[in-house]
């Protein structure tokens, strides 16, 4: 639904900025590929600029698995923040990598592959729209999701299209197609649009192209969250699964063989936050007996993110479990094997929890809160480092997790601390501002904090900052997933003060200097929480929802709001008041400060709007802010340093510091 890029922690924003003195600067990791015989690792990655305003400039290094011998820096057609390589895939037989490249200037997208030792450079494709989830086939044909003539970017997150003209006459269509003699020929019908896809392996037909994907009809941005799973060939589609209306499909992969589909299904607000149970469904079934769906991890309390069948044998997931991450080997005689636990994060891209496999070789990106990110890769002897590029980075902070009962659930979130800040409850009480995160169908979790980071900002000023995980979040199953549905804001909003609680009783915090802050699902938790309770002495709130019931005829993404909300707003609309803040803002009597980007499509302008000109009427303290050409989540560096001074700000204004 609403989950907010920046709010999400993801673990490799492209940071301008840096907030620390530190030996070198920040240098990130953005994606990992493990090839498919596992012997070397590619990576996109940069260094921080010295200059907020400017984005990093991305290159393509491919290392050695075993860590030994020298990384090797990709030549690329050209240089700069303004040529973005993306969608890194590599060959069958790990010799090649293909990449997708927006070059500076330049309107068209570009697919180019260079041999693993950086020779060898070639343009395999010029192509007038967007391209992204590169995918080698079997037999080294290369796959691709392409939209010819692109509106927008691919995403809800991503800014709106200028509304002009007569509407819904013509959308985007994103198309399988692969990449032949330096042209496309597509794979799947032109009415369907593909959010993730996979090849499925034809022995008998080694070069023939068929693929599992996740579609659906009408616009992409809308209507991921009815999306079905597809066999796809020649120009045709056949539905292989239909789920239910609170199952939301993510992740399809297919076994080495061709036999077996394996997919996350559960309930989601966004495309590309994915939670819930995994799945396996056998494809060499006829019609006569149709495929049978087998929950691999039924009552897990746990929510898988990723799936792959590369680590070797089997189907390997990793998941979200409370406070740790895991490493899953799922089926057979090691149903649901903890490989690998840790208080820590793994990654393959911004976004995605999981691991990039190939033979034998796990390969992520790690971090925690105050562990800056490095490269590192799993063999038969365990993890072990591949960079040490981040050395001697550090944060001014400490982290713990903290775990409170509310209901009849089990609740956890992490507490952020200053460093040098007296855990002693004999000490002196400090501030605190707690910090909501979008979604909902989503989770904080420890990625590390960087100079772009708003948490990190607050620490430095003196405040713990509260990272809940209340009803409605992953990492708790698929039970407390969906505990908030027909429930928004009620059963979280008690999680969160219960949460509050236990807070204070571990640690000396003022109750009497509270701020509350969140983007997206979390700017409406700001927007509720103000009309529920006086607890909070300030409120920041971007890109919020003031009234599900306007916001249900205002947004481009209203099928989300159906697995949620159980109807539309046109059939049941006292369920879209129940939890709107409009429905009871004369009782706001907190100061609160509100932005967002003038082309949103997940939560439109005019909801903030129309918060802030009821507390403006109603006298109450708030400022509001709207910046031009940003969609969901403010992509301009410049724009969100100026989100965080006016945060920084209002909280300082109403709050102090310590």
């Amino acid at each position: 639904m609403i989950a907010a890029p920046a709010r999400l922690s993801l673990p490799f924003l492209l940071v301008a900025g840096t907030a620390l003195a530190a030996p070198r600067p920040l240098h990130l990791f953005v994606q990992a590929a493990a090839s498919p015989d596992g012997s070397r690792v590619a990576t996109l990655e940069a260094d921080q600029p010295a200059d907020e305003g400017v984005d990093p400039s991305l290159s393509i290094v491919v290392r050695s698995a075993s860590g030994q011998g020298a990384a090797v820096t990709m030549r690329l057609p050209c240089q700069g923040p303004a040529c973005v390589p993306s969608s890194l895939a590599w060959s069958p037989d790990g010799r090649r990598l293909a990449f997708v490249l927006r070059q500076p200037k330049a309107s068209h997208r570009f697919v180019y592959a260079v041999q693993a030792d950086g020779t060898g450079l070639a343009r395999l494709l010029e192509f007038d729209g967007t391209l992204q989830g590169l995918r080698y086939g079997p037999d080294g044909t290369l796959a691709v999701l392409a939209t010819a003539g692109a509106h927008k970017e691919p995403g809800a997150t991503q800014a709106a299209a200028k509304i002009t003209g007569e509407i819904g006459v013509s959308e985007d269509e994103q198309r399988i197609a692969t990449v032949r003699n330096g042209a496309l020929r597509y794979e799947s019908p032109a009415d369907l649009y593909v959010y993730e896809y996979d090849w499925r392996p034809d022995p008998a037909q080694p070069g023939h192209a068929r693929f599992v994907a996740t579609a659906a009809h009408g616009n992409g941005d809308n209507n991921w969250w009815v999306a079905k799973l597809y066999r796809v060939e020649a120009g045709q589609a056949e539905v292989l699964y239909a789920p239910p209306q609170r199952q939301q499909l993510a992740n399809p992969v297919v076994s080495p063989d061709g036999r077996t589909l394996a997919f996350i299904g559960g309930i989601m607000s966004d495309f590309g936050s994915t939670g819930g149970d995994a799945f396996r469904l056998a494809l060499d079934t006829s019609s006569a007996h149709p495929p049978v769906l087998q929950n691999l991890v039924p009552n897990i309390r746990a929510s898988v993110t990723a799936l792959t069948w590369s680590c070797g044998d089997g189907l390997t997931a990793t998941a979200l479990a409370g406070s740790k991450a895991e490493v899953l080997a799922l089926g057979g005689a090691d149903a649901q094997r903890v490989l690998w636990s840790g208080e820590e994060t793994l990654s393959t891209q911004r976004g995605h929890y999981g691991v990039s496999c190939g033979g034998t070789t796990m390969a992520a990106i790690h971090q925690d809160f105050t562990r800056a990110p490095e490269l590192e890769a799993r063999g038969s002897n365990g993890w072990h480092d591949l960079t040490r590029v981040n050395a001697g980075q550090t944060v001014p902070a400490t982290a713990r997790s903290i775990t409170w009962r509310d209901d009849q659930f089990d609740v956890q979130g992490w507490l952020l601390t200053p460093r040098g800040t007296s855990d002693d409850m004999t000490g002196a009480k400090g501030p605190m501002i707690v910090s909501v995160h979008g979604g909902p169908s989503a989770a904080n979790v420890p990625n590390y904090l960087t100079g772009r980071s708003e948490e990190l900002f607050l620490l430095q000023a003196g405040y713990r900052v509260f990272l809940p995980n209340p009803r409605g979040s992953f990492g708790q199953g698929e039970t407390f997933t969906a505990a908030n549905v027909r429930d928004l804001g009620h059963g979280d909003l008690r999680d969160i003060l219960t949460g509050i609680d236990a807070v204070e009783r571990a640690v000396p915090v003022d109750d009497h200097r509270l701020g509350l802050t969140g983007y997206s699902y979390g700017g409406y938790m700001t927007m509720w929480t103000v009309t529920q309770t006086n607890r909070f002495r300030a409120a920041v709130a971007g890109a919020g929802i003031s009234d599900w019931q306007s916001y249900y005829g205002e947004n481009g993404i209203d099928q989300w709001m159906i697995p949620f909300f159980g109807a539309s707003v046109y059939d049941d609309p006292a369920i879209y008041a129940k939890s709107s803040p409009i429905s009871f803002i004369r009782q706001v009597r907190t100061p609160t400060f509100e932005f967002v980007g003038d082309a949103d499509v997940e939560c439109p302008m005019p909801q903030t709007q129309e918060f802030y000109h009821a507390l403006h009427t109603l006298g109450v303290p708030t400022e509001f802010v709207v910046y031009a050409g940003q969609g969901h989540g403010l992509r301009d560096p410049k724009d969100e340093a100026d989100a965080r001074r006016r945060t920084l700000a209002w909280f300082a204004r109403y709050l102090g510091a310590s």
